[in-house]
């Protein structure tokens, strides 16, 4: 195994990016199929029809799925640059994510179970983005042998 995977921040990054897009792929998939999303909050109908949805064009999820496949890529960027790189991604993610579950629950008075999954998951991918850059694989262990 590679050393950009041995540490386990970009192994749990990793497993929580594919996450990201697992949940972002199936609600770009509802939007673009006109299929209303499987919910057992009663909201994610409501809030995926809300005009808040779509940012001109482009469907709110699609730039989730967008942003958690450029997050997966970044995860394979060496060094210092890679590691905040993956972090400031995170970190604007993380913002769009309040933003978000701002207007969920206070204009669109309505919450989508995939919309709190997500903002959970980034949540946790920021965490994890912030633990790989403040402790990068290799430092502080000893050399081996």
């Amino acid at each position: 195994m590679s050393r950009l995977w041995a540490d386990r921040p970009t192994l749990v990054a990793t497993a929580l990016t594919l996450l990201g897009i697992a949940i972002a792929g199936y609600l770009t998939y509802v939007h673009y199929e006109g299929l209303s999303p499987v919910c057992t909050t009663g909201g994610c109908e409501r809030v995926q029809a809300s005009s808040y949805s779509e940012i001109g064009p482009i469907p709110v999820a699609l730039l989730g799925l967008i942003g958690y496949v450029v997050i997966l890529a970044s995860l394979f960027v060496p060094g210092d640059i890679g590691r905040a790189l993956t972090f400031m991604l995170t970190l604007t993610g993380f913002a769009f994510s309040i933003y978000l579950t701002y207007l969920e629950l206070f204009v669109i008075d309505a919450i989508c179970q995939w919309c709190v999954g997500s903002a959970v998951v980034m949540t946790a991918l920021l965490v994890a983005s912030l633990v790989r850059l403040l402790r990068p694989a290799g430092r502080g262990q000893p050399a081996p042998g």
